[in-house]
C-alpha cells in the first residue's frame, strides 16, 4: 500500500511502513542528512489531541533517549513532531525480534538462549540503574541487530523515576503473556516487574511455550496472580529439574522474593544447568576408550529419569561464570523437535490495544542422509547413543555400529547437542573400522553442530589418510 511521503519530516525519505501498534505506526525510513536507514515511530493520529496519551508518548522518548548509549538498548536519534503527530527516530534493527524466532523455531538452542537473555538482562539492569522500569517486556520488544546481538526496544509505557505518573492505579498496562503479578492487579511496575517478565521470556525460549500459557488472555493474567508456578520439566522432558527452583524464585508472586537483578537470574540459569549435567567427560582419546562429546553420569541420569532422555550434554560457554557446562537439547518423547504450540492473544491494554495470534512452527535442521540402521529400537535416539558410546570405551566398535546407526536416524534434525554426539560417535566408529568415506557425512554434520570444537576436525583429517 503506498505510503504517504509528507507523513514523516522532509529529512526521513522513502518510508515504509513495518509495524503497526496499539499507540501508533513504525516506520523504516532513509535519513538523507547521515544516510543511514532508521526506524521512525509515529503516535497515532486518533491519539495525538490526547494529553494523556501524548504524553505517554513523549516520556517514552525521554525514557529512551536517558538510555541511549547503553550497550543493548535501541538508540534514539531524533525527538520532535510532524504535522501535530510526535515521532521519535531510532536505530534500525535488521534481525527481527525474539517473537518472531519463536514463531517460526519455537524453543530455541540453550547456548544461545542464554546469550541473548545475558544481553536482554544486562539492558534492563543498566534502565533500572537510570531509574527507568520498561514495563513491556517480551519477545516482541527485544530486537536483534544484523549480528543477531539484542537490543531492547520500545520503552513505549516506560515510567521514568522523578516524573509523574501517566499510568493511575487500577489501569493495566503491558501484554497479558509476560504480566508481573502485581502488573496484573493494576499496581505499579517496578524492576522487579520487568525482571518477572523476563523469566517469562526465559521459559518461552528454553520451553517453546510461556508458563501460564492459555486460549484466554484473561484467565493466563489470573494465572500470573493466583496459580502456582508450573515445573518446566512437565512441559518440555527434555530440561533438568534444577531449572524448576530457579524459576520458581524468578516468577514469584512477591516481588521481594525475586532475584536482585536481571543478571543474577540469568546467571542462576547457567548455574542450575552446570548442576543438572554434572561431571562430563573430556574429549580425549585413551587407549581403552574411544572420545565423546561427552555424556551423562549416573547420578544426573537418575536425577532426571522421569523424562525419556533429557539431554543435557552439550559443553557450554559459560561466559562470566567461566568454565564450560552442559546445555540442552528441546525434544519430546520420540526425540523429535518439539514445538511451540500456537501463541494466544497476548496484548491487553486500557487503550484497547488489538491483540494478535500468532502460530508457531518448527524448521528442521539439514542433516546428512541417514545410515542403512539395523532393526528398529524401542529405544529413544539418546538412549541408543549412550549404549553405543558404551560399547565405544569398551572397544566394541562392530557391537557400537547398529546402535549408533539407530541413533543417527532417530535424532536426524533434533540439532545441537544430541545430534552432535551421535554423528561423531558414529563417524568415529566408521573411521575405526576402516569406512573412512563412510564416516565423512557423519563428522562433518558434527562439524557443522558444533564449529568450536576440535575433534570432529581432528576425525575428519584422520579420513583423508586411511
Amino acid at each position: 500500500m503506498p505510503v504517504d511521503t509528507d507523513i514523516l519530516p522532509p529529512r526521513y525519505r522513502s518510508p515504509k511502513r513495518i509495524a503497526l501498534g496499539g499507540m501508533g505506526e513504525v516506520y523504516r525510513a532513509t535519513d538523507s542528512v547521515l544516510g543511514r536507514a532508521v526506524a521512525v515511530k509515529l503516535l497515532a493520529g486518533r491519539y495525538s489531541r490526547d494529553d494523556a496519551v501524548r504524553g505517554r508518548f513523549t516520556r517514552e522518548a525521554l525514557a529512551a533517549a536517558r538510555l541511549s548509549g547503553e550497550p543493548n538498548i535501541v538508540t534514539v536519534f531524533d525527538v520532535g513532531e510532524h504535522a501535530e503527530r510526535p515521532f521519535i527516530v531510532m536505530e534500525y534493527l535488521s534481525g527481527g525480534s525474539l517473537e518472531e524466532r519463536i514463531q517460526k523455531d519455537g524453543a530455541q538452542e540453550v547456548g544461545q538462549s542464554l546469550e541473548w537473555l545475558e544481553e536482554a538482562a544486562a539492558a534492563l539492569d543498566a534502565a533500572h540503574r537510570h531509574g527507568v522500569v520498561h514495563r513491556d517486556v517480551k519477545p516482541a520488544n527485544l530486537m536483534l541487530d544484523r549480528n543477531g546481538t539484542i537490543h531492547v526496544a520500545d520503552f513505549g509505557i516506560a515510567s521514568a523515576a522523578g516524573t509523574d505518573s501517566l499510568t493511575m492505579t487500577g489501569t493495566v498496562l503491558g501484554t497479558a503473556g509476560y504480566l508481573s503479578p502485581e502488573q496484573a492487579q493494576g499496581e505499579r511496575a517496578t524492576p522487579a516487574s520487568d525482571r518477572y517478565a523476563l523469566a517469562v521470556v526465559a521459559f518461552e525460549l528454553l520451553s517453546g511455550r510461556r508458563p501460564f500459557e492459555s486460549e484466554s488472555i484473561t484467565a493466563e493474567a489470573v494465572a500470573h496472580v493466583n496459580a502456582p508456578v508450573p515445573s518446566i520439566t512437565e512441559i518440555c522432558e527434555g530440561l533438568p529439574e534444577e531449572l524448576d527452583a530457579v524459576f520458581r524464585q524468578a516468577l514469584a508472586k512477591d516481588p521481594a522474593e525475586r532475584f536482585e537483578t536481571a543478571s543474577e537470574f540469568v546467571a542462576a540459569l547457567r548455574a542450575a544447568l552446570a548442576e543438572a549435567a554434572g561431571a562430563t567427560r573430556s574429549f580425549r582419546p585413551t587407549p581403552s576408550a574411544a572420545p565423546s562429546l561427552s555424556v551423562l553420569s549416573p547420578v544426573t541420569r537418575r536425577r532426571v529419569r522421569r523424562s525419556r532422555w533429557p539431554a543435557l550434554v552439550a559443553l557450554l560457554a559459560l561466559g562470566a561464570v567461566g568454565g564450560a557446562i552442559a546445555a540442552i537439547v528441546l525434544t519430546n518423547g520420540d526425540n523429535k523437535p518439539k514445538a511451540a504450540p500456537p501463541s494466544q492473544p497476548r496484548t491487553v491494554t486500557v487503550t484497547n490495544q488489538a491483540s494478535t495470534v500468532q502460530t508457531t512452527v518448527t524448521s528442521p535442521t539439514t542433516a546428512p542422509p541417514p545410515p542403512p540402521a539395523p532393526a528398529s529400537s524401542s529405544l529413544s535416539g539418546s538412549a541408543l547413543n549412550e549404549a553405543g558410546f558404551t560399547k565405544m570405551q569398551a572397544g566394541d566398535y562392530t557391537g557400537a555400529l547398529p546402535l549408533l546407526q539407530q541413533a543417527v536416524t532417530k535424532l536426524s534434525g533434533v540439532g545441537f547437542p544430541n545430534e552432535a554426539y551421535a554423528n561423531y560417535n558414529l563417524g568415529y566408529t566408521l573411521l575405526q573400522l576402516g569406512s573412512c568415506s563412510e564416516a565423512v557425512p557423519y563428522l562433518e554434520r558434527a562439524q557443522q553442530l558444533e564449529p568450536h570444537r576440535h575433534e570432529p576436525k581432528d576425525a575428519l583429517k584422520r579420513t583423508k589418510h586411511c
